[in-house]
């Protein structure tokens, strides 16, 4: 789908000046392999509840992409902290882990960078706040059925900073989260996800409007 392709190319832009070079590969090399639904999602959600042309919108590809790193950023924390790889009597096993690490806070940093001065810039921080609680509690309780949270807060984050793009109020999303999750934790690529169904549903939410909401915060 070309949304897919239009967030790839422009988050991976959006890292280009990150330095050193091996720090900005790893970067890159996480935009280029994973999904793009977090995105994508933004670019949709503008498209269907606006009444302007997305293309000629200022700045909503850039809440694309804001939506998109800070997913990125914490699927790599939440699989280094699930693997651990700094608990190991190895030591050469640190200096990868250390850069993906490093990595995720900087793709978490400018994906906030890119919403700040956004309708979602508040909901972009509930996001990391609930990732914290939940990963928390998913250690001390050892439940990896806390790990789809993230990807649940982060549909929620997309339908929010892409409807208010076109200053449409983003509908309760809650509901809507938690079915196109499902049990999984990560998402499969955009054009399997995000199909005429999902259009669909999203469309009948546009429609039905109750207010501006926000993923879990606090």
């Amino acid at each position: 789908m070309e949304e897919a392709a239009a967030v790839r190319g422009a988050a991976e832009e959006a890292v280009r000046d990150v330095v050193p070079d091996d720090l900005r590969g790893e970067m890159v090399s996480l935009l280029e392999s994973g999904s793009t639904v977090p995105g994508s999602l933004t670019l949709v959600v503008a498209d269907l509840f606006g009444d302007v042309d997305p293309s000629g919108i200022d700045g909503l590809t850039e809440r694309a992409v804001g939506v998109q790193l800070i997913y990125v950023g914490l699927r790599l924390t939440r699989r280094l902290a699930n693997e651990d790889p700094w608990s190991g009597a190895d030591g050469a096993a640190d200096v990868p882990a250390d850069m993906e690490i490093l990595a995720a806070n900087v793709l978490v940093s400018r994906g906030f960078y890119l919403l700040a001065r956004t309708e979602a810039a508040a909901a972009a921080v509930g996001v990391v706040r609930s990732f914290g609680r939940d990963q928390t509690e998913r250690r001390e309780r050892e439940d990896p059925t806390l790990d789809r949270e993230l990807e649940r807060d982060v549909v929620e984050l997309a339908v929010l900073a892409g409807a208010t793009a076109v200053g449409a109020d983003a509908p309760e999303t809650g509901a809507f989260a938690a079915d196109l999750v499902g049990d999984r934790a990560g998402f499969p690529p955009a054009a399997e996800l995000l199909t005429d169904d999902v259009v669909d549903r999203l469309t009948e939410l546009g429609g039905n409007e109750v207010g501006g909401t926000a993923p879990r915060s606090g």
